[in-house]
């Protein structure tokens, strides 16, 4: 049985724990937070875990044998690479770190100790995006011309990042795992509209190479909770509604028919497919508890991870390239994309 120690219980950090308490190959061993109110849910919660206020102390806890990252991400590449040192195979809440020399680091002091380093991005292990992963893959859909997502809500405002580092970096780790291509260029543009916050509303592109394109737009500021994605193929287009309850992926047979060889006087005569809609039986576990027994297993059979440190590493890219493009209201900013393959 494999221990595991989490650090950080507040918007995310219960979630962890009682997946990881539930789930048969582990226990939890401890929980540390610097909040003794946090602490006293814990105790409430899961009488037979300790809880601490040492982080410290969990790290180096010989029971412990895997640590769970889930605090604000200016801490994460510290707590990782404490946990690393300390012999911990370790899981970190997205994203990975704050910048990619940082994930870099991480990435080498895991491999140097032959551990397992895996990154929280929860969405890529849900029954929808792991469908919409196996259509694209399956070429159900076609060759890919766009990826188009809403992500808004009100709330919650984060203190260390803009809400492209809390809420956009959901749509890249999907558009890495599920896109056949990566990105090689971002735009990004955004404002604050509380004063002493970050950027609250965000717009972002990623531009590939050929005829596709990615744009996602991230909000705190909205009036309701959306989340809601396009992704348009040459033979077929999918709306994934997260928020829907049942048949949260459907499948259009629609799009355009080109005639190249039309009229001169038009260049183009387009023609419109329209076809059924179906939607796929989708696996309905929850996702993180997917995600905590893909951990265990990595752990336990050396089996590869699907959210690796490469994987943060390449998210953690596309985000610092958004970021200098919002610094400079949207100019295009090249990614080096020899590293970003890596």
């Amino acid at each position: 049985m494999i221990g595991i120690g989490v650090v950080g219980y507040g918007y995310w950090g219960p979630n962890l724990v009682r997946n990881f308490a539930e789930t048969p190959e582990a226990r939890v061993v401890a929980v540390s937070d610097l909040r003794p109110e946090r602490l006293a849910l814990v105790r409430q919660r899961h009488p037979l875990v300790e809880a601490t206020a040492d982080a410290g102390a969990l790290l180096g806890d010989s029971r412990v044998d895997a640590v769970v990252v889930a605090t604000p991400v200016s801490t994460h590449f510290g707590l990782a690479m404490q946990a690393l040192r300390a012999g911990k195979h370790v899981l970190v809440e997205k994203p990975l770190a704050s910048t990619s020399d940082e994930a870099l680091r991480l990435i080498d002091e895991a491999d140097r100790r032959g551990l397992v380093l895996m990154v929280d991005h929860t969405f890529v292990y849900t029954g929808a995006v792991r469908k919409m992963q196996e259509l694209v893959a399956g070429n159900v859909l076609g060759r890919i011309h766009y990826y188009d997502s809403v992500r808004v809500n009100l709330g919650l405002f984060q203190h260390d990042v803009n809400v492209i580092w809390d809420l956009a970096v959901h749509d890249v780790a999907i558009v890495d795992h599920v896109l056949p291509a990566k990105p090689v260029a971002v735009s990004a543009t955004g404002i604050s509209h509380v004063a002493g916050t970050r950027e609250d509303i965000a717009y972002l592109t990623l531009l590939f190479d050929g005829p596709l394109i990615a744009h996602i737009h991230a909000s705190w500021l909205a009036p309701l909770k959306i989340r809601r994605t396009l992704l348009g193929g040459s033979r077929r287009m999918i709306v994934y509604d997260d928020l829907e309850p049942s048949e949260k992926v459907k499948v259009y047979d629609k799009g355009v028919l080109l005639d190249p060889d039309g009229d001169p006087a038009y260049q183009l005569r387009v023609a419109y497919r329209s076809g059924d809609m179906w939607a796929p039986r989708l696996d309905t576990s929850e996702a993180l508890r997917t995600e905590t027994s893909h951990f265990l297993q990595a752990i336990v059979d050396h089996a590869p991870v699907l959210t690796d440190g490469h994987a943060g590493l390449r998210v953690v890219r596309v985000l610092e390239a958004a970021t200098e493009s919002l610094a400079e209201r949207g100019q295009v900013v090249e990614l080096d994309t020899a590293r970003l393959a890596a």
